[in-house]
């Protein structure tokens, strides 16, 4: 009889203690808030940024090759200026080239991407993929 005792108890203070710690648990997660931001992905239409003003920078000595990609991003309603900016220029490649902008810039937010590291072509380049992160 004392063994019947002990197990209801063991029993019954396990299921609190879960019943407890479950509540607890759900309590933290519903008092997270995350804020609005901008991403966007794409070779034609940009959800989060609109792009303008694109132009390919060719090398003086060698114009097959792409030194650098220039444009502007003007953020959508809810987005800031891009943290992370990055291109692609071949579709069926692997190479993305790191953007920058002048830490003063205004929206619209001028980038300069260099594609020299890989070296890009005019011979291989098939799209503009931009990737920006608020």
């Amino acid at each position: 009889m004392a063994i019947t005792r002990l197990m209801n108890f063991r029993t019954v203070f396990v299921l609190t203690l879960a019943l407890l710690m479950g509540s607890a648990a759900y309590g933290f997660a519903a008092s997270n808030v995350v804020p609005g931001a901008g991403v966007g992905d794409g070779a034609n239409t940009l959800s989060g940024y609109t792009v303008s003003s694109t132009a390919y920078n060719l090398n003086a000595t060698n114009p097959q090759n792409i030194d650098s990609v220039t444009f502007s991003l003007t953020p959508s309603a809810g987005a800031g200026k891009p943290s992370t900016v990055k291109i692609k220029l071949v579709a069926a490649g692997s190479s993305y080239y790191s953007c920058t902008t002048p830490a003063a810039s205004v929206s619209p937010y001028p980038y300069t991407c260099a594609s020299t590291s890989p070296q890009a072509t005019s011979a291989n380049a098939d799209e503009l993929r931009v990737i920006a992160v608020e």
